[in-house]
């Protein structure tokens, strides 16, 4: 592939990723602010379902773009302080994401299972919910900040 091809991909890859994270948050917002529990259980179900479609494959893509870019470009990915700095805020939000934000939405997803069928939403979603969204936000900054790093030095 040529370079031109791998940057493609790794943008169409950063794309998926901040706009899933981005969109998704703002729509679970909108479904939580309605307090219908069935809406709530299907917006949380979508949650799940969008992380697989949209920043999965996005941070796949974003990582073989990127990657496979800088080697067909000759770049030392170990060495060059943009693409390090850029590969540390990304490894530092993939940690948040994994570590906090997965959890905390398999708890909330196993607790939508128990209130879909209308059922009373216990305070223990809304916490966790507003955890989630706080470490969402914390999460988002350093992928932000590594798009901002690629973009000033990259192009």
């Amino acid at each position: 592939m040529t370079y031109d091809v791998l940057k493609l991909l790794h943008l169409l890859g950063l794309v998926l990723l901040l706009g899933n994270v981005t969109v998704t948050s703002v729509w679970k917002l909108y479904a939580d602010a309605t307090r219908d529990p069935r809406v709530i259980a299907f917006a949380q179900r979508l949650v799940t379902v969008t992380d697989w479609f949209f920043t999965f494959w996005g941070i796949v893509l974003l990582v073989v773009g990127g990657y496979g870019a800088a080697w067909v470009a000759g770049m030392d990915v170990l060495r060059d302080d943009w693409i390090v700095w850029s590969e540390a805020l990304f490894a530092l939000a993939g940690v948040l994401w994994l570590c906090v934000l997965v959890p905390i939405q398999m708890r909330q997803s196993r607790l939508a299972r128990t209130f879909a069928p209308g059922r009373p939403i216990p305070p223990e979603y809304w916490r966790l919910g507003r955890a989630w969204i706080a470490c969402g936000l914390l999460a988002t900054v350093p992928l932000v900040a590594a798009t901002w790093v690629m973009l000033r030095k990259g192009w």
